[in-house]
């Protein structure tokens, strides 16, 4: 029987500077190997730790969670001693969280994140196991240098703070004096009675993995393979060792080996995940979150009744027929809510939306399926009255299907990051972060930096990376069987075969760390309770060192602020508007939906910087569908996506739509028609499959979802299932059942085309706004837009042509007139804007002085100069 053995130290592609071991892959071999745990301890980081601590758990295996630490050495800045820790418990993982978040928010050096050691004490490790780190440590390091004594006092120092949780580690893996090093660390712990460990300091998997982690060790190091200069301190023999290979390698210290299962035995660290812990809200005092939420909504509903009584000229004898239908959905909804115990959220997101509002910082609509919530409408988070456009609030949330509301919030480019600076200040800096993500050696990228360790000559690299299609999502094994070319080089050609196969061996490994476009996640206690924290050198903004699915996993609740440009420009234009027409009472959020004018203006497809509409193929669909109600702008932008186009979906909604006599629409069955005649008995929307499913087969709304989902995924066997249910429920209520098969094979067809209709309504409306602004006002519009893209001439190019289109004047620049944004002279001219004449002059002008003489040098002015604005008088 083999003799159980557990690695202990371990390098995952996490580590991004020095390893080609994938989670996924590790497991598997841990699994043939039969070995019962595996520990992941990267450098310096936890990134990896959700993935690791899943992907062990599948194949049964012992997830044993750690981190390969640097230790600062004040004698060499350059050279820190290492110490592997690992986590005995949920204690000391926090404090592991804590001590890498501090090297990278306090103990960074070069880029190089490191744990002062007057950090490390007894409070500090608690809950922590530590490995000395072999000859990367500071006692192998003393023994390397033949400084025995110095080693002894370390190892005495290391034992005050740990205790009988510290291990002398030992490794053979055929490093210069490592032998030697062994030798005298195993008399050393024998003389002071600390246990040792064997461990093999693993980099990659398979024995002939090593050039490829070489490989990724230089690209990372920017060095070429054949550099005789470059630093070699990884060995042939850093693989997964098996526990046979072990065992034959340390058959003399068998202490060593049996330290790995007692470590393995003493580490539990069992992480709650699934759960969610959400931040508490702050309610009145004698009020619960769910009272307080209820007592919220059901204000903002009585206001919104009475604006739309108004607004509809409802009598008043017909108030409660008219607030009957919104009152029972509230009723629902908070029920659900609090239910499933999101009062919290609803109230988070609505407090931070109604800051931004009363700070002028403008806020979208709320896009996503959030925008069939009414508890959401009528707190404010979304703008758009989900009765009216027949959103869902169980596509959204449903108690049959338990997942967190997720409410995407666009806000102004320009007030982003003041909401978020809020949001921090509002429940502590400690527990407000932002959150990370990964970028990988995507095909193209990969093959350039393989042939630059190479060494081979840019020409061919480049060569051989521009055959690679310029696709989203593209693999080196999809380029190789979808061009020809690409695949005949590689077969004709030695040295491009070479430069592909270590591509191919490398592509999709970690690269780098980065931000998230908008996520941000708020804890109810500080956040190193649940994962690390990451900061860029000199950075000032952490972020979690888990991923936005990772960091869920671990409980948190992601909340996403995303940046919209378009947001920005609408802003600026309604700021002209009413600065050059103090008497203006344009308000954006209550513009009519029905506007003639803006219809015409999309009749006519003048929908250049008209959100979401101005593509050449979006214009195309314009033209032919001649929209001429909201409904019609909610359907483009589900339309317009690759598998409407592809099915013919498009054209037959087009069809349908123009066709005089649409009484020949088939509705399907005559119980349909209400649900498919917005979109000209189109299957379009999910939330349409839902309805059908409901109105059809007697299904729950919440049930519908599931079916809907099903649809989505493919799922062969949950379709089975979903079939007998839906032929079953139709039959029951009297349809044919030929006619309940042939629904619900349309169904399941369309499902994988059905777009998101609270998402596509919630961006028809920002685009109906921008279109509005050019119909009504389209100097002040077209100057905003123009303003929002001052670094993207070719952008400009076009913008300031479809200006001359649409009959507007465009003054050439003057310094002693021009601001640095394009600004209107009247409601038919726009005054080009300094800021998009060169890079050069901007520093000059964005100083925020316009319309103004300023001193600047002649040497500093060329850009000016070149665009003809300082032909007028101006000082020098």
């Amino acid at each position: 029987m083999t003799t159980p053995f557990v690695h202990l130290h371990l390098h995952t592609e996490y580590s991004i500077v020095d390893s080609t071991v994938r989670i996924p892959a590790l497991m598997q071999q841990c699994a043939e190997f039969e070995m019962p745990a595996v520990a992941l301890t990267d450098q310096s980081n936890l990134f990896g730790l959700i993935k690791f601590y899943r992907k062990a758990s599948a194949f049964g295996i012992k997830p044993l969670i750690g981190v390969d630490l640097r230790i600062r050495n004040a004698e060499e800045d350059e050279r820190p001693f290492h110490l592997v820790v690992l986590c005995q418990n949920l204690h000391g993982y926090r404090n592991l969280n804590q001590l890498v978040s501090r090297s990278y928010l306090e103990g960074q050096h070069r880029g190089v994140p490191m744990v002062e050691p007057d950090w490390l004490d007894n409070d500090s490790t608690a809950g922590l196991i530590a490995l000395s780190a072999g000859i990367h440590g500071d006692i192998g390091r003393a023994l390397t240098a033949g400084q025995a004594d110095l080693a002894e006092e370390r190892l005495l120092h290391w034992q005050s703070i740990f205790g009988d949780r510290f291990y002398v580690e030992v490794t053979r893996m055929g490093r210069p004096g490592e032998e030697a090093v062994l030798q005298g660390a195993i008399k050393l712990a024998a003389r002071l009675s600390v246990p040792v460990v064997a461990s093999n300091d693993v980099r990659f998997i398979a024995a002939d993995d090593y050039p490829v982690h070489e490989a990724r060790v230089c690209i990372q190091q920017g060095r070429t393979l054949a550099d005789p200069g470059r630093p070699k301190i990884y060995s042939e023999q850093q693989y997964l060792k098996s526990s046979d290979e072990m065992v034959a390698l340390f058959e003399d210290i068998p202490e060593a080996l049996e330290n790995t299962l007692e470590i393995a035995r003493r580490c539990s660290l069992d992480l709650r995940l699934g759960e969610t812990f959400l931040p508490e809200f702050p309610v009145p005092e004698g009020q619960s979150t769910d009272e307080f939420l209820a007592s919220e909504s059901q204000q903002g509903l009585e206001a919104f009744l009475r604006r739309k009584m108004l607004q509809d000229g409802v009598p008043a004898d017909g108030f409660n027929a008219m607030a009957a239908p919104y009152r029972s959905r509230l009723e629902t909804e908070l029920s659900v809510i609090c239910g499933m115990g999101f009062p919290g959220y609803f109230l988070i997101v609505a407090d931070f939306i109604r800051w931004a509002k009363d700070q002028q910082i403008p806020v979208g609509p709320g896009r996503g399926s959030g925008a069939g919530s009414l508890v959401a409408y009528v707190l404010g988070i979304t703008d758009l009255d989900p009765l009216e456009y027949d959103l869902l609030f169980e596509r959204f949330l449903n108690s049959e299907r338990v997942s967190m509301p997720d409410f995407d919030i666009d806000f102004c480019m320009e007030g982003r990051d003041r909401v978020i600076e809020y949001v921090a200040d509002r429940y502590g800096r400690e527990q407000v972060s932002q959150i990370i993500t990964y970028g990988t050696m995507a095909a193209k990228a990969v093959i350039r930096d393989v042939g630059r360790v190479l060494g081979h000559p840019y020409g061919l690299v480049d060569r051989i990376a521009k055959l690679v299609p310029f696709e989203v999502g593209i693999t080196l094994d999809k380029a190789l069987e979808d061009e020809e070319e690409l695949a005949s080089l590689v077969r004709d050609d030695e040295e491009v075969a070479g430069i592909m196969d270590l591509a191919q061996a490398l592509e999709g490994l970690v690269r780098n760390a980065g931000k998230h476009a908008g996520g941000v996640v708020i804890a109810p206690t500080k956040l190193t309770d649940f994962t690390s924290l990451y900061c860029e050198d000199g950075g000032v903004n952490s972020v979690t060192q888990l991923d936005k699915d990772d960091v869920e996993a671990a409980g948190l609740v992601k909340f996403d602020f995303l940046g919209l440009k378009t947001l920005t420009i609408i802003d600026w234009a309604v700021r002209t508007i009413h600065a050059d027409n103090p008497e203006s009472k344009l308000d954006i959020a209550t513009i009519p939906l029905d506007d003639g004018k803006t219809f015409a203006l999309l009749q006519a497809w003048q929908t250049r910087a008209v959100f979401q509409l101005e593509s050449p193929g979006m214009r195309d669909l314009v033209k032919r569908l001649q929209p001429d109600q909201f409904d019609d702008l909610v359907a483009l932008v589900a339309l317009f996506r690759p598998g409407p186009l592809q099915s013919g979906m498009v054209d037959d909604f087009v069809a349908r739509k123009h066709d005089v006599n649409k009484a020949d629409i088939d509705y399907l069955h005559p119980d349909l028609k209400h649900v498919l005649e917005p979109t000209y008995g189109v299957i379009l929307y999910q939330e349409q499959v839902m309805q059908i499913a409901q109105v059809l087969a007697g299904y729950t709304l919440g049930g519908a979802d599931l079916l809907r989902r099903a649809m989505g995924k493919k799922n062969a066997e949950e379709m089975a299932k979903q079939r007998e249910i839906f032929l079953e429920g139709s039959i029951s209520r009297g349809v044919a059942e030929r006619t309940a098969t042939r629904i619900f094979d349309l169904m399941e067809k369309f499902a994988g085309y059905g777009f998101n209709k609270s998402h596509s309504a919630a961006y028809a409306l920002i685009s109906y706004q921008t279109a509005y602004l050019k119909a009504h006002y389209p100097a002040a519009y077209m100057a905003a837009a123009m303003s929002a893209d001052l670094d993207h001439t070719d952008r400009l190019v076009m913008v300031k042509d479809d200006c001359r289109k649409i009959g507007l004047n465009m003054l050439s620049p003057d310094v002693n007139q021009s601001g640095y944004h394009f600004t209107t002279a009247d409601d038919k001219t726009i005054l080009y804007g300094l800021g998009a004449i060169t890079a050069q002059s901007r520093p000059l002008l964005k100083s925020g002085r316009t319309r103004a003489n300023f001193r600047i040098s002649m040497s500093s002015a060329g850009g000016l100069i070149a665009s003809g604005s300082t032909s007028a008088r101006w000082k020098r």
